[in-house]
């Protein structure tokens, strides 16, 4: 075999080489590990949309730029607390709309009604939570709370004791019996 020959052999399994490495890494990187490209809301890139006009949903992170940048502050309402859920929706979303059986990613602060203790967020251990909507995975006030919110939304929901930790609570964070506010950013379905 020629010089040239065998050259060109070796450029094209080299190439190949690559382009299989190139296509696990981007493979590997859409993976639901943390350590890849993801889709922020208000902050997409170049690579995001060629990402997504592929059909690849990456994992949600949390966004570096815009409304759900930061860590909203949550003030309790005055008076008594509420016996069924309440919901407002202080930004709403424009991606699409969490449902049951969706595995969902959301940034959140929670504190008690009560005095407004912070007992819970997200924020500080700077990485969101992912879940699955209607499987008890989370307390009753998120599964009816969550649901109908779009991506890109932030939602507070203020919970009465009985569709949160109930009797018991959750010490020595959440006593017995504790109504909670929590404000919810759906970064992901």
């Amino acid at each position: 075999m020629n010089n040239s020959r065998a050259s060109s052999i070796l450029l094209s399994r080299a190439l190949l080489a690559l382009a299989t490495l190139g296509a696990t890494g981007l493979i590997a990187g859409c993976g639901s590990s943390g350590n890849g490209s993801t889709i922020t809301i208000g902050n997409e890139n170049a690579k995001d949309n060629t990402l997504a006009s592929a059909g690849v949903t990456p994992t949600a992170q949390t966004p570096t730029s815009g409304p759900l940048a930061s860590e909203p502050k949550v003030t309790p309402p005055g008076g008594k607390p509420p016996e069924k859920l309440v919901s407002k929706d202080i930004i709403v979303g424009t991606g699409p709309e969490a449902k049951a059986g969706d595995r969902v990613t959301v940034n959140y602060v929670g504190v008690l009604f009560k005095g407004g203790k912070k007992f819970d967020a997200s924020w500080k251990r700077k990485e969101p939570f992912t879940f699955t909507l209607g499987q008890k995975q989370v307390i009753a006030g998120w599964e009816q709370g969550v649901v109908g919110m779009k991506v890109g939304g932030r939602r507070e929901l203020i919970i009465p004791a009985t569709l949160g930790y109930g009797l018991r609570g959750s010490p020595p964070t959440i006593p017995p019996e504790a109504p909670l506010v929590f404000v919810i950013d759906l970064l992901g379905t």
